[in-house]
């Protein structure tokens, strides 16, 4: 049943020759897929059992201290008055009661971890999340192809009773079912054939508070400027076909999970968004809150890249203004750049809505880093995994999108330096400067484009 020292399935092994010709996919491809979301998964699940031991922890203490001072008041009074009897289902004249009481009662435990597979297809996915991954409790995979659903039951029977009794395949709409079972799973796993758009209203509803969706988009072409149209009906927002395209597809697809989120109170914080292969994979946890909700427009820009040049802006849609214990929200200033680029005089290009907020969560990433070197065994993937996760974690959270130093000689016209010397020189003009995942070449900087142009100018 196990296959080698990765601990698959010998039906993984097997089926991935079917799901090849089914999807089109290379093996290694998805195997790559796999495995970070099992990472990943797992990391969620560590993450929201010590969430909940945190929570209970609070409630104790606070159920301590509330009845440390009815002790010292009942003795400070001489002796304790007796209580008035509430009769059960009649509401408390007292607020505070109804939480006290509520601290008192012996913890809730934490359920096991719910996942829903929308798209399952032979159901390998889900199969290898209720094998590897054992705090589980239920995966529900599902699909609309009858002949999908039937390899996906035969394989489950073949993988036997930890499988039988853990995965449950359902020839259905995935889009209906999301929509009738709301907020009732852990986890919910989008990976289409294409774009997940049209999935995503129903997915934001299924998943519970601090639940965690796992999204796939193969749209690449669509999302990196070959149509930008497409783009826009499908995402809401316009791309740039720029050097960072890959990395604009990653913000373009959480701005839209976000969008989807909002109308339903809700907001999405991003653990880990990857570039990989021929696909992006966004990893974001959903929680519900009005108050929350209203920051979203801080967290979204859109980009003005000049047609002549490297040089790109962002420009907030909204900002906030203080006074006092009160915030007001308003739109972002603008414009950001003049009608012609000051550094060679061309016109801008504008797109977007891109997320601008960070993609990454560094503390989640360290976690999820940790635990693939601590099990390399069981992840197949693994040399491919660890250096994408290695990079990310070097990564500066804060800026976002990235310059290409070939593409800036290119506009000079002059030999490229060494990337040493110009991340040194970037240093010393006081900024920061890092690598980043979706491009070797690629630099992020938080220095101003008049400064990288600067910096460029003097070794040309």
């Amino acid at each position: 049943m196990v296959h080698g020292s990765s601990n698959r399935t010998r039906k993984e092994a097997e089926d991935q020759v079917s799901a090849k010709a089914m999807t089109g996919n290379p093996l290694g491809v998805t195997v790559n897929n796999r495995d970070m979301s099992i990472a990943v998964l797992r990391t969620f699940i560590s993450k929201r059992k010590e969430e909940h031991e945190a929570v209970l922890s609070k409630r104790m203490q606070k159920a301590s201290k509330v009845s440390e001072n009815h002790a010292s008041n009942g003795s400070s009074n001489g002796e304790c008055e007796p209580s008035e009897v509430i009769p059960e289902g009649e509401p408390s004249g007292n607020g505070d009661e109804p939480e006290k009481a509520a601290e008192g009662r012996a913890p809730r435990e934490l359920k096991p971890t719910r996942v829903l597979e929308a798209l399952s297809a032979s159901g390998l996915r889900a199969i290898r999340y209720a094998r590897e991954v054992e705090e589980i409790g239920q995966v529900v995979a599902l699909d609309n192809d009858k002949a999908s659903v039937e390899a996906c039951r035969r394989n489950i029977k073949f993988n036997g009773s930890v499988a039988g009794a853990k995965v449950e395949s359902n020839l259905v709409d995935a889009r209906v079912y999301m929509l009738t079972h709301p907020k009732e799973f852990d986890v919910v796993d989008l990976d289409p054939y294409g774009s997940p758009s049209v999935f995503l209203d129903s997915a934001v509803q299924s998943i519970a508070d601090g639940g965690l969706l796992m999204c796939t988009a193969t749209d690449m072409a669509v999302l990196c400027g070959s149509n930008g149209e497409v783009c826009y009906s499908k995402y809401g927002s316009y791309p740039l076909r720029g050097k960072y395209c890959h990395e604009m597809a990653l913000r373009i697809v959480l701005a839209c999970i976000e969008s989807h989120a909002n109308r339903y109170k809700r907001y999405i914080v991003p653990v880990l968004s990857v570039q990989m292969d021929f696909y992006v994979r966004v990893f974001v946890r959903v929680f519900t809150s009005a108050g929350a909700m209203k920051n979203t427009p801080l967290k979204l820009s859109y980009v003005y890249q000049c047609v002549g040049c490297d040089s790109f802006h962002l420009q907030p849609i909204g900002r906030t203004v203080s006074k006092n214990t009160s915030v007001r929200y308003l739109p972002g200033f603008g414009p950001v750049v003049p009608q012609e680029c000051s550094d060679c005089g061309k016109k801008y290009n504008m797109g977007g809505p891109i997320w601008s907020a960070p993609i990454h969560d560094q503390d989640w990433v360290t976690s999820i880093l940790s635990d693939v070197k601590a099990m390399k065994n069981r992840y197949p993937a693994f040399n491919r995994i660890s250096a994408v996760l290695t990079t990310v974690s070097e990564e500066l959270p804060d800026v976002p999108l990235f310059l290409s130093l070939h593409n800036l000689c290119g506009t000079l016209k002059c030999t490229s330096p060494s990337a040493v010397i110009f991340r040194s020189a970037v240093i010393n003009a006081g900024y920061r400067i890092s690598g980043t995942h979706v491009n070797p070449l690629g630099l992020k900087s938080d220095a101003p484009m008049d400064v990288i142009w600067d910096i460029m100018l003097f070794d040309a």
